[in-house]
């Protein structure tokens, strides 16, 4: 081979050798930026899948560290002043209205004439319970009341009995005054007993003298309807009869 072909060859193998070495100089910086692209990449998503691998490991929060229902309800805020605070609703079911006052009539009164030209008013409270009004001339005279048992009233010698069904039987005069036995209206016998300051009592005694009912009185008066025969005793002590 000529020196001149020698040369060419060598100047030949030296470009080769420097593009080989300028190619290596110039890959090895992109591998390197693509090692660190990769490193990187890899960096930021663990970074970005580790908050999501915590939130789906971490196991939900026990009842001992729920919050408390409290915590969890807002407390209620007190109205503003000078605000009107919501009326609570009452269960209609409670809607059943006020009973009357002990005495209060319930029903419409009906009225009858007595004797001595005054008028009984008389109104039902309860099933056997009445009250009767004794009024003259717009006044309310007396009261009687029969509740349990049969009301009775001397008036100035009128003589009222008020029973428990409402009936009002009144008549005049026909008194015994004082302790003793007397015959009254309808064939019945009283023995009347003293017993103490404004207290009688009236034994009513059928046949053999065997007491059928007893009166007695404590400061007021009282009577009694005897099988369609009224009774009055009074609280002084009076006796009177109708049939």
């Amino acid at each position: 081979m000529s020196l001149a072909m020698i040369r060419r060859t060598t100047r030949t193998r030296t470009r080769t050798l420097a593009g080989t070495v300028l190619a290596a100089a110039l890959l090895l910086p992109a591998a390197t930026a693509c090692s660190s692209g990769s490193s990187g990449s890899t960096a930021a998503a663990s970074g970005t899948t580790a908050p999501a691998a915590t939130a789906g490991t971490s196991a939900p929060a026990s009842p001992a560290t729920a919050p408390s229902a409290s915590a969890a309800t807002p407390a209620a805020t007190p109205p503003a002043a000078g605000s009107t605070p919501p009326v609570a609703a009452t269960p209609s079911a409670r809607r059943t209205g006020t009973p009357p006052p002990a005495g209060k009539a319930t029903s419409p009164a009906r009225t009858q004439t007595l004797p001595d030209g005054s008028t009984a008013e008389i109104r039902e409270v309860a099933p056997q319970h009445f009250v009767a009004k004794i009024v003259h001339g717009g006044d309310v005279l007396a009261t009687l009341e029969a509740k349990e048992h049969d009301a009775g009233l001397d008036a100035n010698d009128m003589f009222i009995v008020l029973s428990l069904d409402g009936t009002v039987h009144a008549w005049m005069g026909g008194a015994h005054e004082g302790t003793g036995t007397f015959k009254v209206a309808g064939d019945w016998t009283v023995k009347v007993t003293k017993l103490g300051e404004l207290k009688y009592r009236a034994d009513i005694l059928g046949m053999d003298n065997a007491v059928y009912a007893t009166l007695e009185t404590n400061g007021h008066d009282v009577g009694v309807d005897a099988n369609g025969v009224y009774l009055v005793l009074s609280a002084g002590g009076r006796v009177s009869a109708h049939a």
